[in-house]
């Protein structure tokens, strides 16, 4: 098997569409068709059932794509031992990260690392934990960072625990008064960095009546909160539904809804918002993961050593 072949049809694959996986590999739609008839003349079977808007592998076709993804994935792991065997390490890295979170730790641990590995490569990519896991799979993402709990995690993944994080209830901070003022709980006393005093423990039922605005159903944190829902024996007032963290603490200082939220996003100067910690005390994992039998560069261990730095100093 011809290594730029198998490079071909996987883009073929990838794209679904000849033209478009040409302009990717910068050949001829011409050239990149004669190379799908060759080598299907050769193997004496077609490997895609052709339309006019799309290429879908047959079985053939998928047999071929799995074996090559094997055979350039091998090549690769070949490739980055020998090249940790020099004193200068160079290759290239690809790192995904979800938004938010992700790119302020690319941006905080890109300097020392590049400092570090000057002529290894990096490519990184923003992606959500659900695109993040079949590219880890395919072997198209070297590293994934990603916030999940352990029932999520996908078989033929290895996970890198880096570390903890607890999940609160931020709720505007007229209505936590209000609540207070009936004796719900106690009043807040903002200038404190007592955990307990900050984060005073509260049942979510006291908000069953106040509309949440939460993070969409694909998101690995949203299985999680209706689970948190469900423990309290209560079904949300859904104002809307977003991708972002960070929309959910907007709207909760705008003093429109109630949200539950990763630590991270906890902004404790804020006088508009009041935090609580939830009964159950949820957690999950903020992992490196990679695929299992994916052989890790020294370059890509000191990327993750880098990054458990940052969040570990976060939590």
């Amino acid at each position: 098997m011809d290594l730029k072949q198998i490079e071909y049809i996987l883009k073929i694959a990838e794209e679904q569409n000849i033209t478009r996986a040409a302009e990717k590999l910068f050949i001829t739609q011409s050239a990149l068709n004669q190379q799908l008839l060759k080598l299907e003349k050769e193997l004496g079977t077609p490997l895609f059932y052709r339309s006019r808007t799309n290429c879908r592998p047959t079985h053939a076709g998928e047999i071929y794509i799995e074996a090559g993804r094997r055979m350039l994935m091998l090549k690769k792991d070949t490739y980055d031992k020998i090249h940790d065997l020099s004193e200068h390490q160079k290759g290239r890295l690809t790192i995904g990260f979800t938004a938010g979170r992700g790119i302020t730790m690319f941006s905080n641990i890109y300097p020392e690392f590049h400092e570090l590995y000057p002529q290894v490569h990096i490519d990184p990519m923003e992606l959500s934990v659900h695109d993040q896991n079949p590219l880890l799979l395919s072997g198209q993402l070297d590293i994934g960072f990603m916030t999940l709990f352990e029932s999520q995690e996908k078989k033929g993944l290895e996970y890198l625990r880096i570390a903890k994080e607890s999940l609160v209830l931020a709720v505007p901070s007229d209505l936590a008064k209000q609540m207070a003022l009936h004796g719900s709980f106690p009043a807040s006393d903002s200038a404190s960095d007592n955990y307990k005093v900050l984060f005073p423990e509260c049942n979510l039922t006291l908000f069953k009546d106040y509309p949440f605005v939460l993070t969409h159903k694909k998101s690995t944190i949203r299985e999680l909160v209706d689970h948190i829902f469900t423990h309290a024996g209560f079904k949300p007032d859904v104002l809307f539904e977003t991708s972002n963290n960070h929309a959910i603490v907007s709207a909760v200082h705008s003093g429109i809804c109630c949200g539950i939220i990763p630590m991270y996003y906890v902004r404790p100067q804020d006088p508009h918002i009041r935090y609580f910690a939830l009964p159950e005390h949820p957690e999950w994992n903020i992992c490196a993961a990679h695929r299992k039998d994916h052989y890790l560069t020294k370059a890509a261990r000191e990327f993750i050593s880098l990054a458990a730095g940052y969040f570990q100093a976060l939590t």
